[in-house]
C-alpha cells in the first residue's frame, strides 16, 4: 500500500518545525498557569479594610469628649442655679431687715412719749391718763401708716372676715346680728389683717 505524506495546515504552525530565524521560543516548562493565583502575597486575596465599606470609622474619643462637654455644662448650670438661689435668699433677708428696721423706727416716738409720761407721773398724777391716751393714739396712727388700720366700731353688722364672736347677748336696743361691744380692737383688712376684732353680738330671736 502506498504511503501518502501527511498534509499540514499552513495556519497552524508545527511544533516540530524549527522557529523562524531571529525568534525565541519560550520553554514549555516556564509557561504561566491559566488558573487563578493562589499565592498568599497576592493583592486579590486581601480582605477589604474598614475604609472600603463607607468611609473612616468613628473614633472612640468623640463620644467621650461630647459626654464630658455635656457634663461640664450641667455642672455649670447647677452652680449658676445655686448662686441665684443664694443671691435671692440674701436679697429677701435684706428686705426683711429693712422692713423690721422701718417698723421699729416708727415706734420709737411712741416709746419716747411713754418715757415722758412716766417722768411727769409723780408731779401730776392726773396727767398720766392724758399722756397714756395720747401715746395710744400715736401707736394706732403708726399702725395705720404701716397699712393696718384699727377697727373698733359698734352697731355695725357682724362680718366674719373682720370680727371674732366671743359672746352673744340679749339687747333689745340693738338689731339682731349687730356688734354690741368691742372687747379687743382688730387691725388690718383682708389679706393684710393682723387680727380680727373680738366682739359680742346681739342675739337673734
Amino acid at each position: 500500500m502506498p504511503i501518502h505524506p501527511r498534509e499540514t495546515d499552513p495556519a497552524v504552525p508545527d511544533s516540530a518545525d524549527p522557529a523562524p530565524e531571529g525568534a525565541v521560543r519560550p520553554p514549555r516548562g516556564d509557561l504561566p498557569s491559566s488558573g487563578p493565583p493562589t499565592g498568599r502575597g497576592s493583592d486579590t486575596d486581601q480582605e477589604p479594610g474598614p475604609d472600603a465599606a463607607g468611609g473612616s470609622a468613628p473614633s472612640e474619643d468623640e463620644p467621650t469628649a461630647e459626654l464630658k462637654e455635656l457634663e461640664d455644662r450641667w455642672r455649670r448650670a447647677l452652680a449658676d442655679l445655686d448662686n441665684l438661689r443664694k443671691r435671692h435668699a440674701r436679697e429677701l433677708e435684706r428686705e426683711r431687715t429693712v422692713a423690721r428696721s422701718r417698723t421699729a423706727a416708727a415706734f420709737l416716738p411712741v416709746l419716747d412719749n411713754l418715757e415722758l409720761a412716766l417722768t411727769h407721773a409723780g408731779s401730776d398724777p392726773g396727767a398720766i391718763v392724758e399722756g397714756v391716751r395720747a401715746v395710744r393714739d400715736q401707736a394706732v396712727n403708726v399702725l395705720e401708716l404701716l397699712g393696718y388700720p384699727r377697727h373698733a366700731e359698734t352697731g355695725v353688722a357682724f362680718d366674719p372676715a373682720r370680727h371674732e364672736v366671743v359672746g352673744v347677748v340679749q339687747d333689745p336696743a340693738a338689731p339682731p346680728g349687730t356688734v354690741v361691744e368691742v372687747l379687743r380692737p382688730g387691725y388690718g383688712d383682708g389679706e393684710r389683717q393682723l387680727r380680727p376684732a373680738a366682739v359680742t353680738v346681739a342675739k337673734r330671736e
